[in-house]
């Protein structure tokens, strides 16, 4: 009976064909290759570092990241996607194999006197065993075919994991980067109110010796009070992030360690960033991958859906025996046996032709959003390292005018104690080198936000710890 089974297996083997299109990579544009054109000398054409956020050079970050690659439960739900799909894949794989079932059974009960066996009791037990194989033969690659589907899942839900892991450092980075800037605009706020009651105080006391007048002090105070309100806001601002770090790396806002809110300086870069090249961003981008392996599972549940308009042949067999007891079951009780095959062919193929065109049309779908999102890849880091640039051109700036600033208000502080200009034009020139400090400490916090947004669309973030 084996014998027979495995012949005929090996003869239907032979003749197998995978029906459905064979898998092809897509193509991609030409030019996505080439070097980005946003390339300033704040960047450099070296590999993207998967650690990119060592640049900063901050082992408190380090931890940070560390802790929400290990906790945090975007990172763990993505985990137990691919865990599922890896089940999937090897229910998959087991279809493909012969399936056993064995049964047993067990009755007490009277028989007719008119069925009564001579020299039996007519109530006794009844013992049934038996085992049975089957299977089916994947002469036109249906099982094939569904294995290379939930292959690609696979890679899909492993591939969208990574682009989690890429949002959750890119995500941990910022919140921890928004603190620090925000303690930063905070302290320069608060020099701010400091150096105005110092201005104030002045005024004050020149106006008690005859030289000012109560509108002098009154325009003082007012500035005065203006910068002191910006101090709560950066304060809220400082806690929203700190919250947000805590929700990142897997911790109630108590639990986030006092380390993770010590810096009060914004992030800052002391070497250019490594972008690489086109060619290597889509290589490592996680979503483009995700795309081409949901393009390939949907490539292969065509040949899946073609496969019923053939016929489905399945070979089994089956042996058993029936007693009274145990040992006329398993002895010299009588056996049964059954060898044979099976074929199932569905007369209408209507409902099976409609499959077929919901899977090429699924198909033609995630072809659609591959290319989407090779485009969406390229548009990204190409936006970002423009953004990047400009902001570093428009710091530069910000930082002359500052200086400038500066240089004006201590020489109206100087020329006020002189009596030589009113506190109006005081007023003014320190009005200016606020407005001028809060605004270089408002685009330092910007520079770090473009450089997360940068490194997130470039794709690294993952590798070395996943």
């Amino acid at each position: 009976m084996m014998r027979f089974i495995l012949a005929t297996t090996s003869l239907l083997a032979l003749s197998a064909c995978a029906v459905g299109p064979d898998y092809k990579a897509p193509s991609r544009p030409q030019s996505a290759g080439g070097n980005f054109i946003a390339v300033t000398p704040a960047v450099s054409l070296e590999p993207v570092k998967g650690d990119w956020w060592r640049l900063y050079d901050d082992p408190v970050l380090d931890q940070l990241v560390a802790d929400a690659l290990a906790a945090n439960t975007d990172v763990r739900a993505a985990a137990a996607r691919i865990e599922r799909a890896r089940a999937l894949l090897r229910g998959a794989r087991a279809d493909r194999l012969p399936q056993a079932n064995l049964q047993a059974g067990a009755n007490y009960g009277r028989t007719p006197q008119i069925q009564r066996v001579p020299g039996l009791s007519r109530e006794n037990w009844q013992i049934d065993a038996g085992l049975s194989v089957s299977y089916e033969a994947d002469v036109f690659g249906r099982l094939s075919r569904g294995v290379e589907a939930a292959q690609g899942d696979v890679g899909a839900a492993e591939a969208d994991a990574e682009a989690v892991r890429v949002a959750i450092v890119a995500e941990t980075t910022r919140a921890y980067a928004d603190a620090a800037s925000a303690a930063e605009r905070l302290r320069v706020a608060e020099r701010i109110v400091r150096l105005l009651d110092q201005s104030l105080d002045l005024t004050e006391r020149r106006r008690s010796v005859g030289e000012g007048t109560r509108l002098d002090t009154a325009r003082i105070g007012a500035l005065r009070n203006e910068r002191q309100a910006d101090v709560p806001s950066l304060q809220a601002e400082r806690d929203a992030a700190l919250f947000r770090l805590a929700l990142l790396t897997g911790r109630t806002p108590a639990d986030l360690p006092p380390v993770a809110g010590a810096r009060t300086t914004t992030l800052r870069l002391s070497q250019p960033i490594p972008v690489g090249d086109g060619a290597a961003l889509l290589a490592r981008r996680p979503d483009v991958r995700a795309a081409e392996r949901r393009l390939a599972a949907s490539t292969a549940r065509i040949g899946v859906a073609t496969a019923d308009l053939y016929p489905r042949i399945s070979l089994g067999a089956s042996g058993g025996s029936t007693g009274t007891d145990i040992g006329d079951v398993f002895g010299a009780g009588p056996l049964r046996w059954l060898v044979g095959g099976l074929i199932n062919w569905a007369i209408n193929p209507g409902p099976a032709r409609a499959r077929v065109a919901a899977a090429e049309a699924e198909s033609r779908e995630a072809l659609a959003d591959f290319d989407g999102s090779v485009l969406r890849a390229l548009q990204e880091t190409e936006t970002a390292l423009s953004a990047y640039g400009h902001a570093l051109d428009r710091r530069t700036a910000l930082q002359a005018a500052r200086n400038e600033a500066e240089a004006a208000v201590n020489i109206a502080r100087a020329r006020q104690r002189e009596g030589d200009i009113d506190s109006l034009a005081l007023l003014d020139a320190e009005r200016t080198f606020a407005d001028a400090e809060a605004t270089l400490a408002s685009a330092d916090a910007f520079i770090a936000q473009t450089q997360v947004d940068l490194f997130r669309a470039l794709g690294g973030g993952w590798q070395s710890q996943a």
